[in-house]
């Protein structure tokens, strides 16, 4: 017994470090402790008193490291230490599974799990529960102890309406962190008088609110929060504290469930513009087509609760759920470099997911992951589960594998809270937690708050038709306000005839909003982050064709081409690269700039206007084709050099990032940057055009519709490389014809450019109009280096952007065929048209295909008299520009020479496609 005698007087928390550092790195400790600790391990490898391995081989595995075991070494530990340390087993058993074991369902019971936490599964047994262990001082609450008082804070601090996943979690200082914040008052809430009637007040708001308005609005969907009322003193908790920890702004994404309560109770949205929408009267602004209620966004500033201003935001959505989650990431990052020089700790991101949506919407799984990339770090998100425990109508059983709808969460190794929603003050305890470990980490939190849906997916639908004996259950639950309130009356807190008046009081408020909201004549599109876009108006049909002054000094342009074309002294580079960067200089010399050069001429130019550029995307760094070099690297040490960030001490910023393989959340983010800061020029480029319809949600809702159903604009660029050469049905098309088949109302610029130069203005053109428009490029491939895809240096320091571009090389009056293109075939069709020395085909180029300025197109069309009218195109018949040119150009007589129309978008046979595509230019000459 000698051998273990030190056990005894050892401090338990110093055997607890110990043992994590044994287990981590076994060598680094003291033998004897060593010995001991193998000995445990051994001993400790059984499942309800039956060895988990045959006990006969004397080598046994540990968890980190092969040891030899002595099985008697085992019978030499004190027996007091020996449950010592089974009662540790117990604690750490309460810590990590103990969520399971709650009582955080308010309608449900829980599903059973095995194995339980009951003591027989330690070796402890009743005889126990009076022995005292100094294990509880490991909980916070001194010791000796007993073991039933261990155990009833174990069920206090794990296993009442708050469970806490996080032991997953491989930063010791974050376990450490959360174990003293659940400590205290073994994870309960210590709330004041005034605390509790204010958590009171808004459980009022938000059920007198849709109470009011389901009497009032029978049977119009309002995607009611009942059942989870409780979200909006949680939301109300975790603004205000935020701004304890001083947090200025909050930029909140949620979808339809709830967001009229939230835009009323915690936006402070007025109760009367909110019911007369509910009129379906038409909005103010007739050159739009507006949204429904439940998807429009706010931004308002309030009054903390500490005195403070904090600016609080949200984020308009379509229903497409989650797809808001990536636009507010962006929102936030842009605001965070612009508006509070990148301390993230002065603005927080809230995202309010619905629990059948967490789980299966994977644009989730992308944004988490982004959250802690360099290009899209956004300080962490506080995630918040409205969770109905149902999907429309399908039970959860049904909508996803995982035990949890939060186990997205293990991705990021971030803490998940879940809590009762009746237990209305556990939810301000759980969301006071994730103010303060976002405050303290920076990085993301879950917060699980579990209630139910008190109507069908709408207020319309009927939920017994699938959920019969839960909504049975539901249909005799009260709901958290009376729960609360009964709790406050039988704690003496507040008398009945006080929670009678203010109940009173408040509905008086809504029937005074309900009379002033039939006087609103129209309804009203309020500003999102208008702070952002003063200065900017609402582009008319005057101002997209006007030219807007894109040309830049030539001398200055000399400046930005000889940065970029230089070496940093004392940097090496690999060869290849160097010998790149020294080519753009030759360029310059020989006044022949490729694309590549063009583009950075571009970015550089709106750097020393003091503006920044933000580049996203998958290898957007080196750029997919090797073109761009935008970061490069030396050779030794892999330092990373952005030239464009060298150009002098005036200039705006760089920020380029390869993105994680996604095309979906990476474009919302970008979108949201976009949004958020208007005056930088932001890029998203996709690796190839033809991927770009993996975010085609984003596409269809916020780029091409924003500005039609909410008044947003964004000046958003999105390259998507495009072009057939014989690369197959997956590395040809940017799909031209459906971003041109969602143009309308001036929404966005559509082009397809063919010079470096005409590129160049067509970026300035984002940022130096007092308007924003998306504009889509379907950028070039073999362009980045063909021969004649170059541009003079005049072309750059002169001109703007040139929507059209007419033949100059032939005379009108010997034309007779005129033929309109896109893109790269311009350049085959040049190449064929002077192999046969043909002098009577004219050949114009659309530079922009949307807007399509009609009355250019009328004046080119005139100067060739009656030539005979082609549109030639490299894409199939049914795809490419030709059905928008035949419904936009229709009273003119074009012919079509194109590929024969196809399912695919182009054949898999590099052989087949020359083919095809020689029969396309030949045809065009006959």
């Amino acid at each position: 017994m000698d051998r273990f005698s030190f056990l005894n007087a050892a401090h338990l928390e110093f055997i607890g470090d110990l043992y994590d550092q044994y287990v981590q790195y076994p060598d680094s400790i003291e033998p004897s402790w060593k010995a001991f600790f193998q000995g445990y391990d051994f001993a400790n490898a059984t499942y309800e008193g039956e060895p988990l391995f045959a006990p006969t081989p004397q080598v046994t595995q540990t968890r980190t490291s092969q040891a030899v075991v002595n099985p008697t070494v085992v019978s030499q530990i004190p027996e007091n230490v020996q449950k010592e340390f089974k009662v540790i087993n117990l604690i750490d058993a309460y810590r990590t599974r103990g969520h399971l074991f709650t009582k955080t369902n308010p309608v449900r019971e829980r599903r059973v799990t095995e194995p339980t936490l009951d003591i027989k599964n330690f070796g402890l047994s009743e005889s126990d529960l009076g022995l005292t262990f100094n294990a509880g001082e490991i909980l916070g609450v001194g010791g000796p102890i007993t073991l039933r008082e261990i155990i009833g804070h174990l069920k206090n601090m794990y296993c009442d309406s708050i469970g806490v996943e996080y032991m997953y979690i491989r930063e010791p200082e974050k376990i450490n962190w959360i174990q003293n914040w659940l400590n205290q008052n073994l994870n309960h809430p210590l709330l004041s008088k005034e605390e509790k009637e204010r958590v009171l007040e808004k459980l009022n708001e938000a059920t007198a609110f849709e109470n009011y308005m389901h009497t009032k609005y029978v049977g119009q969907k309002r995607f009611s929060v009942e059942g989870n009322e409780s979200l909006i003193p949680a939301l109300d908790t975790l603004i205000n504290k935020s701004a304890e920890h001083g947090v200025e702004e909050v930029i909140v994404g949620m979808a339809h469930r709830g967001r009229l309560n939230v835009l009323a109770n915690i936006f402070g949205k007025s109760y009367s513009q909110i019911f007369s929408e509910f009129e379906g009267k038409a909005f103010d602004n007739e050159l739009v087509a507006g949204d429904v209620k439940y998807h429009m966004g706010s931004s308002n500033q309030i009054k903390a609760l500490n005195g403070k201003d904090i600016r609080i935001n949200l984020a308009p959505n379509p229903s497409h759920l989650e797809t808001v989650d990536a636009v507010v990431g962006g929102i936030t990052r842009a605001k965070a470099e612009e508006d509070y020089n990148e301390d993230y700790s002065k603005i927080i991101p809230i995202l309010i997911h619905g629990d059948a949506a967490v789980a299966g919407q994977g644009i989730v799984y992308e944004v988490v992951q982004m959250a802690g990339l360099d290009g899209y770090n956004i300080g962490g998100t506080v995630h918040v589960v409205v969770n109905n425990q149902v999907g429309f109508t399908t039970n959860y059983t049904d909508a996803r594998t995982s035990t949890y709808c939060t186990d997205v969460a293990k991705v990021t190794l971030s803490p998940v809270l879940h809590v009762n929603s009746d237990d209305a003050e556990a939810v301000v305890h759980a969301f006071r937690f994730a103010a303060d470990y976002r405050a303290k980490f920076g990085s993301d939190v879950f917060v699980d708050l579990l209630g139910y849906r008190k109507y069908g997916h709408n207020e319309g639908d009927e939920p017994k038709f699938t959920q019969p004996k839960l909504y049975e259950i539901i249909a005799k639950h009260p709901n958290p306000r009376e729960i609360y309130k009964e709790k406050l009356l039988k704690e003496g807190v507040i008398g009945e005839e006080i929670v009678t008046k203010k109940e009173a009081e408040f509905k008086a408020i809504l029937d005074a909003n309900f009379e002033k909201s039939k006087e609103i004549e129209r309804n009203h599109i309020f500003p999102f982050i208008p702070e952002e876009w003063e200065g900017f108006k609402t582009a008319e049909d005057k101002d997209i064709f006007n030219s807007a002054d894109t040309a830049y000094d030539a001398d200055k342009l000399k400046e930005i081409a000889k940065v970029v074309s230089t070496v940093p002294e004392g940097k090496k580079l690999i060869r290849k690269v160097s010998r790149l960067i020294e080519g753009r200089a030759k360029m310059i010399e020989d006044d022949k700039i490729d694309w590549g050069l063009g583009e950075a001429l571009a970015f550089g130019s709106i750097l020393t206007d003091g503006r920044n550029v933000r580049v996203s995307g998958e290898d957007v760094e080196r750029g997919t084709f090797s073109h761009r070099h935008a970061v490069v690297k030396t050779e030794d040490t892999e330092e990373e050099i952005i030239l464009l960030n060298q150009i002098n001490n005036e200039q705006g910023k760089l920020r380029i990032y390869n993105s994680l393989l996604s095309e979906y959340a990476v474009l919302g983010f970008d979108y949201g940057y976009a949004m958020a800061n208007p005056k930088a020029l932001t890029i998203w480029e996709a690796q190839f055009g033809d991927f770009a319809n993996g975010a085609q949600i984003m596409i269809d809702q916020y780029i091409s519709a924003a500005e039609d159903k909410w008044s947003l604009q964004n000046g958003l660029v999105m390259l998507l490389p495009h072009g057939y050469e014989g690369q197959g049905a997956e590395h040809s098309s940017a799909r031209l014809e459906r971003f041109l088949q969602m143009c309308a109302s001036n929404n966005m610029f559509v082009a397809n450019i063919t010079t470096p130069a005409n590129f160049f203005h067509a970026l300035r053109r984002q940022v130096v109009t007092d308007y924003r428009k998306p504009l889509i490029v379907m950028s070039p491939k073999s362009l980045l280096r063909h021969p004649s895809a170059v541009s003079k240096l005049e072309d750059f320091s002169n001109g703007s952007f040139q929507e059209i571009i007419d033949d100059t090389t032939v005379e009108a009056k010997k034309v007779k065929k005129v033929v309109f293109c896109s893109g790269k075939i311009y350049y085959e069709l040049d190449k064929k048209r002077e192999e046969l020395g043909d002098k009577e085909t004219a050949i114009v180029r659309l530079e922009q295909l949307y807007p399509l300025n009609e009355e250019k197109v009328d004046e080119v069309i005139s100067k060739y008299g009656k030539a005979k009218l082609v549109w030639a195109q490299e894409e199939p018949e049914n795809m490419g520009a030709w059905t928008y040119i035949l419904r936009k150009l229709r009273k003119y007589p074009f012919d079509v020479v194109s590929p024969a129309e196809s399912a695919a978008t182009a054949p898999g046979s590099s052989k087949r496609w020359a083919a095809i595509f020689e029969e396309v230019i030949n045809k065009v000459f006959k």
